[in-house]
């Protein structure tokens, strides 16, 4: 049996086995992209997000959340209804992450998320988004459980119209130490 194929690395970033930028190398069902230098990862709804760490011990890798889009609260993606993943790819979004939705409509008051005035959705917009759209708006977050659709973190016009994460954040971190990204593991080849 032939050793696997590294792909070379894209820009600074090293590609480790099984992330594959091309069919010449890794394994073709990790695909991920190289665009001008930059590792990105494709949603199923074909939107790029940077992937900001790769941990290839670990199976995980981390992509930078999308852009509130300025003076609203809308993220970049929520005409596609968010981050959504093949669900027949081996990736999955963690329950590392801490989930924040913005600009969100009384409906989600019935769910079960912390949409209370200690939520820390709070802090970020007071600290983050204070004169930009988001702020004084119904905001919600949630801890990300293997109990949900390990495949996407929703939003929509109706619903929420936007969302950051945090990954491994912890109660009563400081702002200064939020670690923004949205954290997929992979399940290894077999």
């Amino acid at each position: 049996m032939n050793p696997p194929i590294i792909c070379p690395n894209c820009g600074d970033f090293a590609v480790p086995y099984p992330l594959s930028t091309n069919d010449n190398c890794g394994n073709s069902r990790y695909k991920v992209y190289c665009n001008n230098g930059s590792l990105e990862f494709m949603s199923a709804t074909g939107n790029y997000y940077k992937i900001l760490k790769v941990d290839p011990c670990n199976n995980k890798l981390v992509l930078q959340p999308p852009l509130i889009l300025k003076q609203t609260c809308y993220s970049s993606d929520v005409v596609d209804g968010g981050l959504v993943l093949q669900e027949d790819l081996p990736f999955n979004i963690s329950t590392h992450n801490t989930v924040m939705l913005l600009n969100c409509s009384e409906s989600i008051l019935l769910s079960p998320l912390n949409c209370s005035s200690n939520s820390i959705c709070r802090v970020f917009e007071e600290q983050v988004e204070e004169g930009k759209g988001c702020f004084g708006k119904l905001c919600c977050h949630y801890l990300k459980d293997s109990a949900m659709n390990s495949h996407k973190i929703r939003v929509r016009v109706g619903g929420c119209t936007a969302y950051t994460s945090l990954v491994d954040w912890k109660a009563d971190s400081p702002l200064e130490s939020w670690n923004y990204g949205i954290e997929l593991q992979w399940l290894p080849p077999y």
